[in-house]
């Protein structure tokens, strides 16, 4: 069959397109900017449409000769986000409806309790627009999934960050709250397995897998499998959704926009009501995966630095279409620039390699103190803060995220630029090129580029510029330094035979 699938280049999208491939379909992926594809290894096989929910002018030619769409977009994390998905539901549905799609997948969130009267704005939203999918004249199944672990999912982060960093904790009561986890490749075991059904089906399924557990069983369980001590958890009454949101963003690298809407989803009870879904994609023979064992599956991927995606891979809709020209004057108005160049005893490859590890673990090569205070205020004022991280230790692609940037392009061995995401009074973006010289050499060249946005930007930059020296210029220098060190290493030789 031909598939659509939306949020290609998120957590779940950019996981269920390569499985599709697998399984023989062909695959159409619907993106914003196509170039944020461009690099995953699969996209070579699919057929990449460039649209957007929100301009209806954009769907048709992406839903043409589709016979199974997947909806795995939402807007969570960011302002009015309710009212953004109720809107991209329905031009989904209508899109769908005009081609003639025959089958309509979707992943939501599970139902809120009947005794609930206000459920979580995340949970209301996800029920909300499964509705509107089922009401859209084409055949839907509408998958309804609570805390999924997989390495990079939000939820594993929260549970991960948790666990590791606070072996003694005073936690909201909802962590009693009983909660049926299920693992990531059981979601897509039943997500690729929907294409399957037949026409007459159009309903929701629960689907869990088979441990039901609170989420402070979770944390523990967690720790006996990564090899921790038992953690004391304390719940009690005073923490509120929000107040454990802010706890969450504090010691998680999921930031508060995102942690809120989950936390809130927690405060209810999510446990399957029905296991109907077996009858059309049954159980695999081994059974349904356990809690451990994804725990356990999980870390193994993070070890080993094989997180295929990760929950801040997605960027928002908000975030800025055009990439940073050759020339920032474009703007009309000032541009500043902060711009460092020095000359590496060292090969090309090898200061590449450095510039390609920035970030993460490794850092970023200068001021360690200056780079944690900015991630710190970044995350005060409700930004992402550092704490993202990288998904791979060594390579990277166009669009994912590193730590409070994203990669905005990258020309392997040449060129890496990454566009800001913290919150500023304008926008920004660090370049960091790799030339090569005559000889044995190589130069490196770093650019970091500003475009203010009022008075607020103009006196935002004249706050910062002081401190450049230190820590753009500490960076490029240290840069040069790793790579000289790294070429100097003598290369291991070759065990005689």
């Amino acid at each position: 069959m031909r598939c659509l699938v939306t949020g290609a280049t998120g957590y779940i999208g950019g996981r269920l397109a390569p499985r599709l491939l697998v399984e023989g379909h062909t695959v159409r992926c619907l993106a914003r900017k196509a170039g944020r594809l461009r690099d995953v290894p699969w996209a070579a096989r699919t057929e990449i449409v460039e649209g957007d929910l929100r301009a209806p002018e954009t769907l048709p030619a992406a839903f043409e000769g589709v016979d199974v769409a997947y909806y795995l977009v939402h807007s969570l994390g960011q302002a009015g986000f309710e009212a953004a998905d109720r809107e991209a539901a329905t031009r989904f549905a209508e899109a769908a409806r005009a081609a003639g799609v025959r089958r309509i997948v979707y992943l939501g969130g599970p139902e809120p309790a009947a005794d609930r009267e206000v459920p979580s704005a995340h949970l209301r939203s996800r029920a909300e627009v499964g509705r509107i999918l089922l009401d859209s004249g084409v055949p839907t199944a509408v998958l309804r999934a609570a805390v999924i672990i997989g390495s990079g999912s939000a939820s594993f982060e929260m549970l991960r960050y948790l666990t590791e960093r606070l072996p003694a904790m005073v936690t909201p009561r909802w962590v009693r709250n009983r909660i049926q986890p299920i693992a990531v490749r059981d979601v897509l075991r039943y997500l690729a397995g929907c294409a399957h059904l037949p026409p007459e089906v159009n309903r929701a399924f629960d689907i869990g897998g088979p441990d039901i557990l609170t989420f402070q069983d979770m944390m523990q369980r967690y720790a006996r499998v990564a090899g921790l001590r038992r953690r004391t958890i304390v719940p009690v009454r005073p923490l509120t959704p929000s107040l454990s949101s802010h706890w969450v963003g504090l010691v998680t690298p999921v930031p508060n926009a995102i942690a809120r809407p989950l936390v809130e989803s927690l405060v209810h009870e999510a446990v399957a009501h029905e296991h109907d879904i077996a009858a059309y994609v049954p159980d695999p023979p081994e059974g349904l995966t356990g809690f451990d064992q994804a725990v356990a599956a999980a870390l193994a991927k993070v070890r080993d630095g094989e997180v295929a995606t990760r929950w801040s891979t997605a960027s928002g809709p908000d975030a800025p279409a055009e990439p940073l020209p050759s020339d920032p004057e474009w703007s009309g108005g000032t541009a500043y620039t902060d711009v460092r160049e020095r000359a590496v005893h060292a090969p090309p490859e090898e200061l590449w390699r450095v510039v390609e590890g920035v970030g993460g673990e490794h850092g970023w090569y200068s001021f360690p103190l200056a780079w944690s205070v900015r991630g710190w205020l970044d995350r005060l004022i409700g930004g992402v803060g550092l704490r993202r991280g990288r998904r791979d230790p060594h390579r990277l692609q166009v669009g994912e995220a590193l730590d409070f940037w994203r990669v905005e392009e990258i020309v392997p061995g040449e060129l890496l630029r990454l566009r800001a995401e913290m919150r500023l009074p304008g926008r920004a973006w660090l370049e960091m090129r790799v030339l090569r010289v005559d000889g044995e050499g190589s130069r490196y060249q770093q650019r970091a580029v500003f475009l203010p946005r009022g008075l607020p930007g103009h006196a935002y930059w004249g706050a910062v510029a002081p401190f450049h020296a230190v820590v753009f210029g500490g960076m490029a220098r240290n840069i040069a330094r790793q790579a000289e060190q790294a070429a100097r290493r003598p290369v291991a030789a070759s065990p005689r035979r």
